[in-house]
């Protein structure tokens, strides 16, 4: 359902996500002394928004003329949309109170599985059957970009997500494992940049908007995927070493939740890199 190429699905529940965080943001900032900083509900924000340019603007659709849309796409779900929305602490505001879910969630973001589930959606949505898939079909489409949007949370959780009493030097894996998350998207951009032949039929008559040939469009898609993804994670992988070699600071604001605890209020940690 789109008006004038804007997906008006898209837009109502991110406009919705956007309703429930400012209510959230409110309670806290009212009943709280030490509330969530006005960053978060910014970086929040702009999480959803980057989310809707990519799936729900008349920019989505675009991604059946140009691959390099495509891949901008991608890589927006996964490396500017996903992020931004756990700097935003969400997790704050609708913490996890069934024990089950708490823990399925805590193995699926497990390091090791969070980098599988990345790498999976990255190298498993550009063989070219599941590709084509998605470009034939609306419904396996839509399965594609939320697969990568759920992927960039897991994968970005182990990173943003500090949970009370992680000792410090468990952060050293943070640049190790950014570098470890490169490697298959270096991996891919090599072979689309590289590659002589279009390896996605549906591009093989080039676009009828743009003068730019096929190969040309698979090209700069390879190439904006190894730019964005080498220094997107580059980044935090210079911000986290930096903090580990500076001398001991608090980890994470704390923030008071009314809850069940013996005086009435829980301390949760509101993520930080």
């Amino acid at each position: 359902m789109q008006s004038g190429g804007v997906s008006i699905p898209v837009t109502l529940a991110l406009g919705l996500a956007v309703v429930l965080y400012t209510r959230g943001w409110y309670q806290l900032r009212n009943a709280l002394s030490n509330p969530i900083p006005r960053w978060r509900f910014a970086v929040f924000v702009a999480g959803l928004i980057s989310v809707w340019i990519a799936v729900g603007s008349p920019l989505a659709e675009l991604d059946h003329q140009l691959l390099s849309i495509h891949m901008v796409q991608h890589l927006v779900l996964m490396t500017v949309g996903a992020p931004l929305i756990l700097l935003g602490a969400p997790i704050v505001l609708l913490p996890f109170r069934y024990p089950l879910i708490r823990r399925i969630w805590q193995r699926l973001t497990q390091p090791t599985v969070a980098w599988l589930a990345g790498t999976a959606a990255v190298i498993g949505w550009h063989v070219p059957a599941a590709f084509e898939l998605g470009m034939r079909s609306h419904l396996w489409h839509v399965t594609e970009q939320a697969t990568f949007f759920a992927a960039g949370i897991l994968f970005w959780w182990p990173i943003i997500e500090q949970r009370p009493g992680t000792a410090k030097r468990s952060r050293w894996f943070v640049p190790l494992y950014l570098f470890v998350g490169t490697l298959p998207c270096d991996a891919l951009s090599a072979f689309l940049t590289f590659c002589d032949r279009v390896v996605y039929e549906p591009y093989v008559r080039g676009s009828q908007l743009f003068d730019i040939s096929p190969v040309q469009d698979q090209e700069t898609a390879g190439a904006l995927m190894w730019i964005c993804v080498t220094f997107i994670y580059l980044v935090p992988a210079v911000v986290v070493t930096i903090r580990l070699l500076s001398p001991p600071a608090a980890e994470g604001a704390v923030v008071r939740i009314p809850g069940d605890s013996k005086h009435g209020k829980k301390d949760l940690l509101t993520p930080q890199l």
